[in-house]
């Protein structure tokens, strides 16, 4: 099943000398349950990328389509609501909320849109981090493993239709990268969502089924690496 189409999606940042065509003409498509994984380096367009496709930043040219809904054709109240309920964020700044605890910034997203949380659910997704026993910490009583383990369960609470992590583990050591990369896989297979992810890494994409490189604006398949 379709999930993410992405079409002739083209970018342009500056004027004159200065201009950059951050994109040019990306497109692909992704089923759920995918885990896909973008390499580039540093400005070549991937992290705009990714901005495009989850709602943050507009496009010059192109669409992008969720669950077949056309992101760019809403308006700016509509796309928020959509892009919070449909769309999960992972970034390398954790981007907790200090005064809450890790149940309480998990079930966020919930409660900004006056929804009650599934304790089953939310049991479940801690159990799956290895939260359980941390469940009333704050974050800064946690490790950065365990923070981004917050914001992955935070991605994961509203079971989006796409997950987009960007750098997640840019900030963690080769233990808790790896730790994050089990987790994101299983998002992938054990709850069928789509996952996207950037990295400079070429050694994080071994989890993906699909790597996609982005140079100069432009995104190529590398293939897929193991399922």
């Amino acid at each position: 099943m379709e999930i993410l189409r992405v079409e002739n999606l083209s970018k342009v940042y500056g004027a004159g000398e200065a201009r950059v065509e951050a994109l040019k003409q990306v497109s692909f498509t992704m089923e759920r349950g995918e885990f896909g994984a973008v390499v580039g380096v540093s400005g070549s367009g991937k992290s705009t990328l990714l901005n495009c496709i989850g709602g943050l930043d507009f496009a010059d040219k192109g669409k992008v389509f969720l669950n077949g809904k056309d992101l760019f054709a809403m308006g700016e109240n509509e796309r928020t609501i959509f892009r919070r309920q449909n769309i999960g964020f992972i970034f390398q700044s954790f981007h907790l909320i200090p005064e809450l605890d890790v149940e309480q910034n998990i079930m966020f997203p919930l409660l900004l849109d006056y929804k009650k949380p599934d304790p089953g659910r939310v049991d479940e997704i801690l159990e799956v981090l290895g939260l359980t026993d941390r469940r009333r910490h704050l974050p800064g009583q946690l490790s950065g493993g365990q923070q981004q383990r917050v914001a992955i369960g935070r991605a994961l609470i509203t079971h989006p239709a796409l997950v987009l992590a960007d750098e997640p583990t840019g900030n963690l050591d080769s233990q808790s990268s790896q730790d994050v990369m089990e987790l994101l896989c299983k998002a992938s297979r054990h709850y069928q969502q789509t996952v996207l992810m950037i990295t400079h890494n070429m050694n994080l994409t071994a989890s993906a089924d699909r790597v996609f490189r982005v140079s100069d604006g432009k995104l190529s398949e590398l293939g897929g690496v193991c399922k």
